[in-house]
C-alpha cells in the first residue's frame, strides 16, 4: 500500500500520469483510445482518493477534459462526421502530450549533464563593482524553474499555438539568435526577454540553445537574489575575440 502511495505521489502532474499510461500500454500517441485512457486515468484518481491523498486541481481539470473529449468522441455518427470535418477532439490533447514529452526529454538531458561544466553563477550584492567575482553557482534547478514559469505564463495568457507542426528551427539557429540579441542589448538581458515569441516547442529549443551557450562559456547567467529575475550576459571570451579579429 505504501509503495503504491509513493508511486502515485511521484507523478508531477496530469500530463506526467497520462504519459505513464500511454507508455505502459504502448498506445500510439497520435491515435489515443480515449475511452480506455480516461478509464485508467480515473482509476488512478479514485485510488488516490481511497488513500486519502490530496489531489491537485490540475488532475481534476484534466479528468474533466478527458471526459469532455470522450463525450465528443461518442457523438452520433452524423454529428461525429461534422466534428471530424472541423477537428479531431483529441488533437489539442495530443499536441500538449507531444510538447510535454519533448520537455521531459529536455529535463532528462539536463539531469545527465555534468553541472560542473556549465558556468551557472549567482551575482553578489548589486552595490559591488560591475566586474565583481561571481562566487556562487546558480543551481540548474533555478533555470528549469524559471523556464517552467515562462511556459506557465504563456498558458495563462492562452497565447495562440500551432497544434502539431514540423520543427522548422534548430538549436544552432537559436544559439545564433541569442548571440545577436545579447549584442543588441546594452545591459544584462532578463531571462524572460529571451522567450518572448514562438510556440512552446520553439521556446524549448531556445532554452536548449541557452544551455549550450552557457556550457560553451559564451553566456553567463546571473541572479541578484533568490527572488530576483535571472539575467544573462555575454562573456567576452576567446571565441568572440577571434571573430572580431578575423
Amino acid at each position: 500500500m505504501d509503495d503504491y502511495r509513493i508511486q502515485l505521489a511521484a507523478f508531477e502532474g496530469p500530463l506526467d500520469l497520462l504519459m505513464h499510461l500511454i507508455e505502459k500500454n504502448k498506445i500510439d500517441i497520435y491515435d489515443i483510445p480515449i475511452a480506455e485512457l480516461t478509464r485508467q486515468y480515473m482509476e488512478h484518481l479514485n485510488r488516490m482518493r481511497e488513500l486519502d491523498m490530496e489531489i491537485a486541481s490540475s488532475f481534476l481539470v484534466m479528468a474533466a477534459t478527458l471526459l469532455q473529449i470522450k463525450s465528443r468522441m461518442m457523438l452520433p455518427q452524423q454529428s461525429k462526421e461534422k466534428e471530424t470535418a472541423e477537428e479531431d477532439p483529441r488533437q489539442e490533447l495530443v499536441a500538449r502530450l507531444l510538447e510535454y514529452k519533448k520537455f521531459q526529454q529536455v529535463s532528462e538531458l539536463l539531469q545527465g549533464q555534468a553541472v560542473s561544466e556549465a558556468r551557472f553563477c549567482a551575482r553578489e550584492p548589486l552595490d559591488l563593482p560591475t566586474h565583481h567575482v561571481l562566487a556562487d553557482r546558480l543551481p540548474l534547478s533555478r533555470l528549469l524553474a524559471a523556464f517552467q514559469a515562462v511556459l506557465a505564463v504563456r498558458e495563462e495568457l492562452r497565447l495562440p499555438d500551432a497544434l502539431v507542426q514540423p520543427e522548422s528551427f534548430t538549436v544552432q539557429e537559436k544559439m545564433s539568435e541569442l548571440r545577436q540579441l545579447l549584442v543588441r542589448v546594452p545591459r544584462c538581458l532578463y531571462f524572460s526577454e529571451a522567450f518572448t515569441s514562438g510556440n512552446r516547442t520553439e521556446l524549448i529549443v531556445t532554452f536548449l540553445a541557452l544551455l549550450e551557450l552557457i556550457r560553451l562559456g559564451e553566456v553567463r547567467v546571473l541572479q541578484a537574489g533568490a527572488y530576483e529575475e535571472i539575467t544573462m550576459e555575454q562573456v567576452r571570451g576567446r571565441k568572440q575575440e577571434e571573430s572580431q579579429h578575423g
